[in-house]
């Protein structure tokens, strides 16, 4: 293209990583690397650089805009009509995805609109803590349009600025402090928009064992995709995996390295660095981020999503297909990993290949954390013959797996129940609240009460988990109970007065959940066999 001309349609031909020196992102693709970069766009409009008085490019040529006039010329849709065009465009990115996994995308910026950045605002929790610059949700919804057209100018025209994310810390399992990085608010909005963006196209490239933090897939999903794996491959030793501080951990290198792959955006390029490297501030003072992905921010998952694509999702399945002799499965959670074997001696050479693997990009497993198990339908029976006693078990979010038969017939069965420490402190959190609310109305601590039992009930009523189901529903009536009797001497509360609290604000504990396969079975219906076996990450490996 020739003169003044601005855009066009653009197909750059792929090529081969292989033709140019071993850089960053053939060795983070595999140490055999044939992957090509395509430089093909997203099949829209995208800025070449045009011809001016002095030789440079306008900025609105570089931006991918129309003119100004062409701007005033075209009436403004309405709103309905502005959301189903851009779902459409959202679409078009999918479906340049899925068609071709190396195209690179060069243009995406231009779909992050005022009105995504609206459907952003309203995605995010309402109640959630300010970041460092203490505007909350609902104040920032006041002359909300004027806020969101300045911010949509400031992110198009490059002066958008990230600010620091505010430390806060929770408490973890273990007794320590988990560092949350919060951020501002509009930090946020941004962050989701892009998010809704990228996801077109990452969606399409994430591996089928990948589970952690992604659009229409769950915790139980990965639960059940894991439960299933054990019970229908031939899985008798168990890999545990724990990475070390892994979002603390991530090389902002490697990171940009492997978001270039698949993006080729300059500009959503900045903004990611911009939200790497904005700092954190605690007590008021400011502390550079050299490394890491701030846990709690909008585009973290996101990004520790790709992170782990690159160098754990694509290197496993290479490896399960080209160096396992049986069965493997693998499930993926964010980063908490478990894979399972049908021969130890697999398991060992992944687990060692996997170590020098993760020290490649600055990760490591952590020591303690990280038990190969003997865990299946044999488990039992070859520890006895052992003398080693019952199989040892694994916890895998927020259940311990066992080692079970059924009761009418004997067979091999997958047990989940809730982790011990996770319902001990759960119950030893809901009692110390419970002190704090003595004389907040009766009425107003069985509400909470209700949402709390419910929210519980929600995600640990599985099929085979009642017997701690019950143990907590016993445990917070007890607690209550104590509490009550504790708030005046003058009317102590009796046990049939407090049982029609309870029939009235306890929840019961039943199981709200269908077995594993059932539901696995339902959401992998009408893949094909490969399809449904890539869920949790099974392929029968051969030999060579």
């Amino acid at each position: 293209m020739s003169g003044n001309s601005t855009h066009e349609n653009r197909e750059t031909p792929s090529t081969p990583i292989g033709d140019h020196p071993a850089g960053r992102l053939e060795k983070g693709m595999s140490p055999k690397a044939s992957m090509h970069i395509d430089g093909e766009s997203d099949g829209r409009t995208v800025p070449v650089k045009g011809s001016n008085k002095d030789g440079r490019p306008s900025a609105e040529s570089l931006e991918g805009r129309r003119s100004t006039k062409e701007n005033i010329a075209q009436p403004t849709p309405p709103r309905t009509q502005r959301r189903t065009s851009e779902s459409r465009g959202l679409h078009g990115v999918r479906e340049v995805a899925r068609k071709d996994k190396r195209t690179q995308f060069t243009a995406l910026l231009h779909h992050v609109t005022v009105v995504r950045l609206q459907e952003s605002f309203y995605a995010l929790k309402r109640e959630a803590a300010p970041g460092i610059d203490g505007t909350t949700w609902h104040e920032y919804e006041t002359d909300l349009d004027a806020r969101l057209t300045r911010l949509h100018g400031q992110v198009h025209r490059g002066t958008y600025r990230a600010q620091p994310s505010k430390r806060a810390y929770i408490p973890k399992a273990d007794g320590r402090q988990r560092p949350l990085g919060i951020a501002a608010l509009e930090d946020k909005i941004v962050q989701h928009a892009i998010v809704m963006v990228l996801n077109a196209i990452y969606e399409e490239d994430f591996v089928g064992f990948s589970y952690g933090f992604r659009p229409g897939r769950s915790q139980h999903d990965a639960l059940d995709a894991l439960w299933v794996g054990i019970m229908r491959k031939r899985v008798n030793w168990v890999l545990d995996a724990d990475i070390r501080d892994f979002f603390g951990s991530v090389d902002h290198g490697w990171m940009m390295t492997f978001v270039k792959h698949r993006i080729a955006d300059r500009r959503i390029h900045r903004l990611i660095q911009k939200w790497l490297t904005a700092g954190v501030s605690e007590d008021g003072t400011w502390s550079a981020t050299v490394g890491g992905a701030p846990q709690g921010a909008v585009v973290s998952p996101l990004l520790s999503n790709v992170y782990l694509h690159y160098v754990f999702d694509l290197w496993a399945r290479q490896w399960r297909r080209r160096s396992a002799t049986g069965d493997m499965i693998v499930v993926r959670y964010a980063d908490d990993i478990v894979a399972g074997f049908e021969h130890r001696s697999d398991a060992e050479r992944f687990l060692h290949d996997w170590k020098d693997r993760m020290r490649s990009f600055g990760l490591e497993l952590h020591p303690d954390k990280t038990r190969l198990i003997e865990f299946g339908r044999h488990a039992v029976e070859q520890r006895k013959q052992r003398d080693e006693g019952k199989p040892e078990t694994f916890d895998f979010l927020g259940f311990t797996h066992v080692c079970g038969t059924t009761r009418k017939t004997g067979r091999f069965i997958v047990k989940r129940q809730t982790i011990r420490k996770r319902l001990s402190a759960k119950l030893h959190a809901l009692k110390q609240e419970l002190r704090h609310r003595w004389h907040v109305p009766v009425n107003d601590v069985g509400r909470w009460l209700r949402s709390v039992v419910q929210g519980w009930l929600n995600y640990h009523a599985v099929p085979g988990n009642m017997d701690r189901l019950n143990t907590f529903r016993s445990q917070v009536i007890r607690h209550w109970f104590r509490a009550l009797r504790r708030r005046s001497q003058r009317r102590p509360m009796t046990w049939a007065r407090y049982l029609r609290l309870v029939r009235r604000w306890i929840p019961s504990a039943r199981i709200l959940h269908p077995h594993p396969n059932v539901r696995f079975d339902a959401t992998i219906q009408g893949r094909s066999r490969m399809q449904q076996s890539c869920t949790y990450g099974s392929v029968r490996g051969v030999a060579g």
